[in-house]
């Protein structure tokens, strides 16, 4: 019996979205006008790389971003539930999929000892180069018309399944938690058994409940959370 937990990262890990909270590194903590401008929907990541750059620019250093990233607060509960799981691992398989990038991540979970909770990291592959400007690329490339141009988590999670099947390990049941747009592709993909936990108030709660009113509602079940603790609970109901 084992169960397969698949996290977002902001706003669901953390209570903030780490791309945006970098730009306190910035000068006057604000990105200037025509920078802010030049977002193009669904190229997101494009757009950090033009962000790091500036901060790069302006003589923003690692050690300095570094400071920055861990000072941003977990979402109410996500310790207590990521320390929960962390003692139940025989149990759980973890993983994150993730629009943030390899260089956030790894900081805020190292800074609060949470490294070990998690299997695997799958998000866009971020490094410092050697005149110490972060760079960010896209996670992988994808056909799905309805995900960001970087990263389709319906495929990351089909392919990390599929490689876990071929190493023997298939597991009792998914628990997807999230809250944004780009989860909805990945929960459309859970089975009947499986259990999709968007935040409450946030869009993939909401993009859930207008697909039900569309008359097409997804399979698996939802279980709305607003607290880390709500989510420990219904872990704990599972391994009873």
């Amino acid at each position: 019996m084992k169960f397969l937990l698949v996290f977002d990262f902001d706003h669901t890990i953390i209570d903030e979205n780490s791309d945006t909270w970098i730009v306190k590194c910035a000068p006057e903590k604000k990105l200037p006008n025509e920078l802010r401008n030049c977002y193009r929907p669904g190229h997101w990541t494009e757009y950090m790389g033009k962000v790091f750059a500036y901060l790069g620019d302006n003589g923003v250093k690692e050690d300095e971003m570094k400071r920055t990233m861990t000072t941003i607060p977990f979402t109410v509960g996500m310790v207590d539930l990521l320390g929960f799981i962390g003692k139940n691992k025989e149990f759980f398989d973890c993983i994150i999929i993730s629009d943030s990038n390899t260089v956030f991540i790894d900081w805020i979970l190292k800074a609060a000892d949470f490294h070990k909770v998690f299997d695997e990291v799958f998000t866009n592959p971020a490094a410092f180069t050697s005149t110490g400007y972060l760079t960010v690329q896209n996670f992988h490339t994808h056909r799905c018309a309805k995900c960001p141009k970087n990263l389709c988590k319906r495929k990351a999670l089909k392919e990390f399944l599929d490689k876990q099947l071929e190493q023997g390990v298939s597991y009792t049941q998914i628990v997807y938690i999230g809250d944004g747009g780009n989860d909805l592709c990945p929960v459309t993909f859970l089975k009947k058994d499986d259990t999709a936990m968007p935040r409450q108030g946030y869009t993939l709660e909401k993009k859930i409940s207008q697909l039900s009113q569309d008359l097409s509602p997804i399979e698996c079940s939802v279980l709305v959370w607003s607290s880390g603790v709500e989510i420990m609970s219904y872990l704990k109901l599972l391994l009873k």
